[in-house]
């Protein structure tokens, strides 16, 4: 690191944030069919040619480097090529969509009578659209929206039909084809269906490719898809697959298209649909299957309030701008275009970066309700008083109000988008945002405190009181945690940078700045499948923690020293805090790992294990936090563990067992701070 850091981040206050709209507005003030009938016209890619699916597949099909593959699968298993032929025909027709007009417009009036009852408002930032229409209309589009919830891609479809934009074509999971009459309802409205993993099916990636590229390359329509690859069950961005977009970059790489416009997308819910059947996946209860039938079942939740969601269209960001320097596009030249080849290093680690940085964008434009900072609030709280003899149960409400202004303030000046009502009192704000999260809280005597270790009721009156085992009292309360981590989770991003410092300086053995900076540096590395953290940006990442700390007046930073101020106390304390949970868990882990894991342990027997490991310390009192009971945060541990070498996998065997360098990850668990109690002081306790 160099011994001078630089200061030179633009305030991050001073960014200019567009209005917003609500679009539900006017969909309450006038006809919901005449709406779905309207004309509509969208803007098309200037260089678009009429085309339609079947034209679509039959282009796919006549394509070079289909013809190619089929030629080399010829050779290499001795089929036919009619046979090989007919096999990619039914590949494309299980995956292609086959947008309708009609199937469009029917969803566009059942969506404004489902969105009308379950939210108070979509609000849509129009200078997004605006840069939106003239994107489409310049270059072929990729939009790439955050994914939280199953209703993400309708309400992508919905907002663009309502602003007579060009529909995208949507890569969705072969589960949803499964369900009759819905999957085929979503296949004509622009969903195409795509296997989870394709394994070396060099066939069905080489349809899959081609059916992508041939629609971005002849601007059919924007294309869409989850750069996470899946929903996001914590809240937090996950690690982005770069699969789909090796695939929409090539034809810009290849000189097959002028430019290729990405278009991140946040989209922001106030209060989630899914948030504890994903408290329940993460704590081992399988994903119910996608099925009409449950789609029915599931109409209770329109009795429900869910708030109000934020949608923001972040700035097209160009391909042609993003490999300027990167990437020496003459590479290509030296092979026929059909012929399929692997990325190099070169073009991987530009895809990889500009990967994360589409993630930060989303990131950075999600729209932060005031019930994340106030779940934040409550949850250290919660932990707090978990330790804390003779103390009344959580917090006054006016202290919670009083707590819940200053991090506003705090991440205002971190630069986060809070959406906080400023024409309302603190108090209606914090009243309204419980009252919306009834389900995760309690208020009793004036205190609020979350909604954990309630009592059973008896199943009607005369029965006795149903019976619970200690192990699902556990679960039980973990649901509730692991419900308010998920809104916690929402605002880490703003103060992740800071937090590390902050657990940094918690850690390290003394002031030095170098010390500090080389804890900094182990936590991040540690934390690299945990959080969205860009390839080689440490040292940035470091000066941008300082910056805000020092700008905050929580910090003092010299050429050789980093030091709290007496007044940056409690912010140092809040953001040591909020990593507390995740050192924690990492620390069990390795703990399991060298105490409890036998020989044969394999990565699929790994988390039931650990589970049932965490679940007698808790039960021991030994563990403060139950969100480290998250699936989620078991398997980050296992990467970062895999990628330092601390653990190996077995080379050859698909299941094989775990192989535990011992020595080194007990001493990555002293060094993430403090020791965990001992198995024979657990036992001793149980």
């Amino acid at each position: 690191m160099a011994s001078k850091a630089v200061y030179t981040h633009r305030d991050p206050v001073l960014k200019k944030r567009d209005d917003f709209e609500d679009i539900l507005e006017e969909r309450r003030n006038s006809s919901d069919l005449r709406y779905a009938l309207r004309c509509y016209t969208p803007v098309l890619y200037k260089g678009i040619t009429p085309c339609n699916s079947s034209m679509l597949k039959g282009m796919v099909l006549q394509s070079d480097q289909l013809h190619y593959v089929i030629n080399q699968l010829c050779k290499e298993t001795g089929k036919a090529t009619d046979d090989i032929q007919e096999e990619a025909s039914a590949i494309l027709e299980e995956m292609a969509h086959c947008l309708q007009l009609s199937t469009v417009r029917f969803f566009a009036f059942t969506l404004s009578k489902v969105f009308k009852t379950l939210f108070r408002s979509i609000c849509v930032n129009e200078e997004g659209i605006q840069r939106l229409q003239q994107a489409i209309h310049e270059h072929p589009v990729v939009l790439l929206p955050s994914h939280r919830s199953y209703m993400d891609f309708l309400l992508m479809s919905y907002i663009l039909y309502t602003y007579d934009l060009a529909l995208p074509v949507i890569a969705a999971g072969m589960d949803f084809m499964g369900m009759k009459f819905v999957g085929e309802m979503l296949r004509m409205s622009g969903a195409f269906f795509i296997r989870r993993s394709f394994g070396g099916d060099k066939l069905y990636w080489a349809v899959f490719s081609e059916y992508v590229k041939t629609m971005l390359k002849n601007g059919f329509a924007p294309v869409e898809f989850f750069l996470e690859g899946t929903r996001s069950r914590t809240s937090k961005s996950l690690t982005p697959k770069l699969g789909l977009l090796n695939i929409v970059m090539d034809p810009f790489l290849k000189g097959e298209v002028f430019d290729v416009n990405l278009v991140p997308v946040s989209i922001s819910y106030e209060r989630i649909l899914e948030e504890s059947l994903y408290a329940r996946e993460l704590l081992g209860v399988p994903k119910p299957k996608e099925s009409t039938s449950g789609l029915f079942k599931a109409r209770k939740v329109l009795s429900e309030d869910y708030g109000s969601i934020h949608v923001y269209f972040g700035q097209p960001v160009s391909v042609r701008s993003l490999a300027e320097g990167k990437v020496n596009r003459c590479q290509f030249n030296l092979v026929p275009r059909h012929i399929p080849r692997r990325p190099g290093e070169e073009v991987h680690s530009f895809v990889n970066d500009s990967a994360y940085r589409l993630v930060r964008a989303q990131e950075e434009n999600m729209v932060l309700k005031p019930w994340v900072l106030m779940a934040s609030l409550l949850l250290q709280n919660h932990h707090q008083q978990q330790t804390a003899e003779g103390e009344k149960r959580g917090m006054a409400l006016e202290e919670l109000t009083a707590h819940a202004l200053w991090l506003r303030d705090l991440s205002r000046e971190y630069g986060a988008f809070l959406h906080w009502p400023d024409h309302t009192s603190p108090s209606e704000v914090v009243s309204s945002s419980l009252s919306l999260h009834r389900g995760l809280v309690r208020i009793c005597e004036g205190r609020v405190h979350l909604a954990v270790g309630q009592a059973a009721a008896p199943a009607s009156v005369g029965e006795p009181q149903s019976t619970i085992t200690p192990e699902e009292e556990v679960l039980s309360q973990a649901v509730v945690i692991l419900s308010c981590v998920s809104y916690r989770n929402q605002a880490l991003h703003v103060f992740l940078r800071p937090a590390l410092l902050a657990s940094a300086i918690h850690t390290a053995s003394s002031n030095n700045k170098q010390e500090v900076f080389n804890s900094f540096s182990f936590l991040r590395n540690m934390f690299y499948n945990e959080f969205i953290l860009c390839p080689g940006a440490t040292v940035q990442d470091f000066e941008e923690a300082c910056y805000l700390l020092m700008k905050t007046g929580a910090l003092q930073v010299t050429q050789q020293e980093v030091l709290v101020t007496e007044s940056g106390q409690k912010t140092v304390t809040f953001l040591t805090s909020m990593l507390d949970s995740f050192l924690q868990g990492y620390q069990v882990v390795c703990r399991f790992l060298c105490e409890e894991a036998a020989d044969s342990l394999t990565e699929k027997q790994f988390i039931p294990a650990v589970r049932k490991f965490i679940i007698k310390l808790l039960l021991a009192g030994r563990l403060r936090y139950s969100e480290v009971l998250s699936s989620d945060l078991q398997k980050n541990a296992l990467a970062a563990l895999l990628r330092l070498g601390a653990v190996q996998k077995v080379k050859g065997a698909e299941q094989g067992p775990l192989k535990v360098n011992k020595v080194m990850v007990n001493s990555l668990e002293d060094t993430l701070g403090g020791k965990l109690p001992t198995q024979k002081a657990v036992s001793a306790r149980l």
